[in-house]
């Protein structure tokens, strides 16, 4: 079974700045013109799809994005991927390869949510979770902005620890 330093090699994976390691492994040839409007500043790709990658102790730090994000399992441990949105309460998924445990293979996160991940802290589970994103409208990092962690933690007090970990 191919370790987390395999999977890094093979695919080409780099370092992310929110933590973890990615690659880009589509970007339509096509685009939306969203010149003048809001909160795009100009053309996206139709869609972008990355592969990553994050280790045991690792963390996606909490950060928003302007489009929704889908997210595929892949190998590896489970992961949990963590929502605060703009309106309403705090929301949470973990891709793994197990139902029996509330695991799926596949969920998203809406545009504009802040959000983060981490791997559980299970050492029966691989130490690695590998993953794919399907951004729409394509990723571009104008529209990346990591969250402001106290601010979070203000708005959703039963919540701080998770916020702390993430930020």
């Amino acid at each position: 079974m191919p370790k987390a330093e395999d999977w890094i090699k093979r695919l080409g994976l780099e370092p992310h700045p929110e933590g973890g390691w990615y690659r880009e492994t589509y970007r339509s040839s096509g685009s939306y013109d969203f010149s003048g409007t809001v909160p795009f500043d100009g053309p996206r790709a139709y869609a972008t799809s990355i592969h990553y990658l994050l280790e045991r102790g690792g963390r996606s730090r909490l950060h928003r994005i302007h489009s929704d994000e889908l997210w595929y399992f892949h190998a590896g441990g489970p992961l949990e991927v963590h929502i605060f949105p703009e309106t309403g309460p705090p929301a949470s998924f973990t891709l793994g390869p197990d139902p029996d445990r509330g695991e799926v293979l596949h969920s998203s996160v809406p545009a504009g949510c802040r959000f983060g991940a981490s791997m559980p802290d299970r050492p029966d589970r691989d130490p690695y979770s590998l993953v794919s994103c399907v951004v729409a409208p394509g990723f571009d990092f104008r529209d990346f902005a990591f969250a402001d962690g106290a601010e979070l933690a203000s708005r959703f007090p039963a919540h701080r620890d998770i916020i702390a970990a993430l930020s």
